[in-house]
């Protein structure tokens, strides 16, 4: 798989914290660390990855 990482909008801009996000493998997901583009992306199914997404938007993820 060739995964096509684009940089996440909700990544943190100049702190560095940057989420890359692929979707152009079918009935895939893949996320990484922009600052390690070598390791392993996570893999999700795109049903659990939009779910995920809709809960960070919510903020059930907030301290």
């Amino acid at each position: 798989m060739k995964f096509e990482f684009r940089k996440s909008s909700y990544s943190g801009g100049a702190s560095g914290t940057c989420v890359e996000v692929a979707s152009n493998v079918p009935g895939v997901r893949a996320v990484r660390d922009s600052k390690n583009p070598s390791g392993t992306p996570l893999i999700f199914d795109p049903d659990k990855f939009t779910a995920f997404v809709g809960s960070v938007k919510a903020g059930r993820f907030d301290h």
